[in-house]
């Protein structure tokens, strides 16, 4: 098929990299505009961007996807379908009804479940036992169109967000070459996602990555494996920020206040919590690199008592 693509992330890289080695026909990728990263703050091209540039296909990154500027472009191309992946921009009713089998998306859940931006995330923070990849007809809504096709996978117990949208990418490669023979053959049959139920996915939040440590550890801990490529859970140790970046929990009563240090041995330290207490293996003071908790403790002599927040 003739196909536009339309990604931003790592996340949609290996299925753009899929559809051209299935055969398929990219006209042209849209990718986001090129945004500063950083300590220098230097421009740099989105992983799909760079990409699209190394296997020679036309890029294109309108600052809006809506725009009568880009609706005209995208006309010229006369696609067959959209794919959108991930892209960070909300397609209008008139660019839907564009291609001829219309707009097709990938998304990393299994829908009606965790629609929204952050699905990944926010099923680790649920604490759920399977995700997934959902290809779905795009409509005005978000994520709410017709499911064409799906496919779960199993949470493993210490997975991050990392790991899981690495697995997703993989899947959802694999889901999108497959939906795309079937919406060609004429064999594909869309089911209507349950609204009621549905949940939402919302945007992630500085604030939400604030440890609170009156959570149990459990949760505390399934926030940090959400959060483990960015922006990362934080909380404060002697008035710098301190990100946490492993830890395991531990169903023991603490008497102590939340966010107590309550333990410190030469491998991690420990703090009370709500229900349960945390075990902490990794973390990353402010101005400093990620570092075991072993090699914190040489530079910082930590004692129980002190409290994080």
């Amino acid at each position: 098929m003739k196909i536009i693509y339309m990604g931003t992330p790592d996340f949609a890289v290996r299925p753009l990299k899929a559809i051209l080695e299935a055969g398929h026909e990219v006209l042209a990728v849209f990718t986001q505009p090129d945004k500063q990263k950083g300590r220098g703050r230097e421009m740099a091209i989105s992983p799909v961007g760079e990409y699209a540039l190394l296997q020679n296909l036309p890029l294109l990154q309108p600052l809006k996807i809506r725009s009568e500027e880009t609706i005209k472009e995208l006309r010229k191309y006369n696609a067959d379908i959209y794919v959108v992946a991930a892209y960070g921009q909300i397609l209008s009713a008139q660019l839907l009804n564009l291609p001829r089998y219309g707009c097709i998306n990938i998304h990393a859940s299994l829908l009606p479940k965790y629609r929204g931006s952050a699905p990944i995330q926010r099923a680790i923070f649920a604490g759920e036992a399977k995700t997934g990849i959902t290809i779905m007809q795009m409509d005005e809504g978000i994520d709410t169109g017709d499911i064409l096709l799906a496919g779960e996978m199993p949470i493993e117990a210490k997975e991050t967000s990392d790991t899981l949208h690495e697995k997703l990418s993989f899947l959802g490669a694999d889901l999108i070459v497959t939906a795309l023979k079937l919406i060609e053959a004429g064999k594909i049959t869309p089911t209507r996602q349950d609204n009621e139920a549905s949940t939402h996915a919302k945007m992630l939040s500085k604030e939400e990555s604030k440890i609170d440590f009156s959570k149990s550890a459990a949760e505390i801990e399934r926030l940090i494996r959400g959060l483990s490529s960015r922006p990362g859970a934080y909380t404060y140790y002697r008035n710098k920020t301190l990100k946490i970046w492993a830890a395991d929990w531990v169903n023991t009563k603490s008497a102590d206040k939340p966010g107590t240090i309550i333990e410190v041995t030469k491998d991690y330290l420990t703090a009370s919590c709500g229900e349960g207490v945390l075990q902490i293996t990794e973390l990353q003071i402010e101005g400093k690199k990620k570092m075991p908790a072993r090699d914190f403790l040489l530079g910082y002599k930590t004692t129980a008592g002190e409290i994080f927040g």
